[in-house]
């Protein structure tokens, strides 16, 4: 009987020692697992204005950017060269479509990806195609505007933001997207813009390519330019439009966007949203003082880079990578 306390107290120094062990063990476990679960936080980069500009202006450089024209050509080199220069992974989507005028017309719509192998992703888009006619002007009606604002304006936005997103990738993938031939169309033809994203779409459908959600930018460079809830975006996606203003108000933009909503605009997020089951929002200037309602100088010759303002365009591409860089 001697000898068994000391037998006993060995033994249960042996058993707290195991299940000391034992717990740490698993306590290393949970940890690590946590660890692989919490992604790093990244730092939202600032948007360089000045690079945006440069790159719309590049745009215009070029010259209308008009369906089977060279313009068309030179453009789309430029996109996907610049695209590839920021480590992006980059494709092309080409082929015909058929034009209201029965006008057979080529286009190219381009994809760049970031994080290419990641499942939650988001779509970034605009068009870069020009109007083919003057429609808004009284004089030079029969020739392509230099569309500055009407085109330009959200792609090279875009590509200040694939140059941000090569240099620091987000948690996410990030696709942006840059449809052709959105507009050759008549008001009173259905279904006659955005031929491009309508192509892209249901090959999107086809695919069973899902991201969380889009963002289109439509005309987002101009001086002084407001951004109204747009009709569609309501409809199909209304959180993401007030998360998006909320995120503007936030960052001190709340005098270019404007919690009011406005009537539906048919634009390339309609196809995005109805074909392709991808809810996606529009941000596009709403101007409730001009007949058009986008501006006195939407689809004519004055649609160039004097009216491009920097400001706007920080306003637009920072609240964008706000969203982007905060999504997990």
């Amino acid at each position: 009987m001697g000898g068994q306390p000391g037998r006993m107290t060995a033994r249960l120094a042996l058993v707290i020692i195991t299940l000391t062990i034992a717990c740490n063990n698993a306590e290393d476990k949970v940890s690590s697992k946590v660890i692989r679960r919490d992604l790093p936080e990244i730092a939202t980069p600032s948007f360089n204005q000045d690079s945006a500009y440069i790159y719309i202006n590049a745009q215009v450089d070029i010259g209308p950017r008009v369906p089977n024209t060279p313009g068309q050509d030179s453009c789309a080199k430029f996109l996907i060269n610049k695209l590839r220069s920021f480590n992006l992974e980059v494709s092309t989507q080409e082929g015909q479509v058929t034009g209201y005028d029965g006008i057979k017309l080529k286009f190219i719509n381009i994809t760049a990806s970031s994080n290419p192998e990641a499942l939650n992703r988001v779509l970034l888009c605009a068009h870069w195609d020009t109007r083919p006619i003057a429609d808004g002007d009284i004089v030079r009606q029969n020739e392509p505007i230099p569309g500055a604002n009407d085109g330009a304006s959200g792609t090279g936005i875009l590509l200040e933001i694939g140059r941000q997103l090569g240099a620091t990738p987000p948690n996410i993938g990030v696709d942006i997207v840059l449809f052709d031939v959105e507009d050759h169309g008549r008001t009173n033809v259905n279904n006659s813009y955005c031929l491009g994203s309508q192509y892209w779409s249901k090959a999107a459908l086809r695919k069973g390519y899902y991201p969380k959600f889009g963002i289109l930018l439509d005309m987002v460079g101009a001086k002084d330019a407001q951004f109204y809830m747009e009709g569609y975006s309501m409809k199909f996606a209304p959180h993401i439009v007030k998360k998006v203003w909320k995120t503007a108000a936030n960052l001190g933009y709340s005098n270019y966007f404007i919690f009011k909503q406005t009537p539906h605009i048919t634009d390339d997020h309609l196809y995005v949203n109805t074909l392709a089951n991808i809810p996606c929002i529009n941000i596009i200037q709403h101007d409730p003082l001009t007949p058009t309602k986008f501006g006195s100088y939407w689809h004519t010759h004055n649609d160039n880079m004097d009216i491009i303002d920097r400001a706007t365009l920080k306003a637009v591409g920072q609240t964008v990578l706000e969203i982007i860089y905060s999504e997990k």
